[in-house]
């Protein structure tokens, strides 16, 4: 007797944005320091979406699996503790 084969279907990982609030506080050079410490943007790039957190008041750095982007939270956050900003992280499902 031939044993049916299951194919298991394996669907990707859910993603999620991991986002910066703008807060009146947190110098715009720190960000920008950010965006390019832990999401590997250009100066350019990084600017760009600095600005736009600036303005629109938040900014998506990047989107990543869950615990990748949950570091990259973290990752933040301590680092804006440690310099004395206040600047806020989250992570978002897309």
């Amino acid at each position: 007797m031939l044993a049916e084969r299951k194919t298991a279907k394996v669907e990707p990982p859910r993603m999620f944005q991991v986002v910066l609030l703008n807060d009146d506080f947190t110098p715009m050079e720190f960000v920008v320091m950010v965006l390019q410490e832990f999401f590997q943007r250009d100066l350019e790039s990084a600017t760009q979406i600095m600005l736009k957190i600036h303005h629109e008041g938040r900014g998506v750095c990047g989107v990543y699996t869950k615990d990748v982007a949950a570091t990259k939270v973290e990752l933040v956050l301590t680092a804006a503790r440690r310099s004395g900003h206040p600047l806020q992280c989250t992570m978002e499902a897309t």
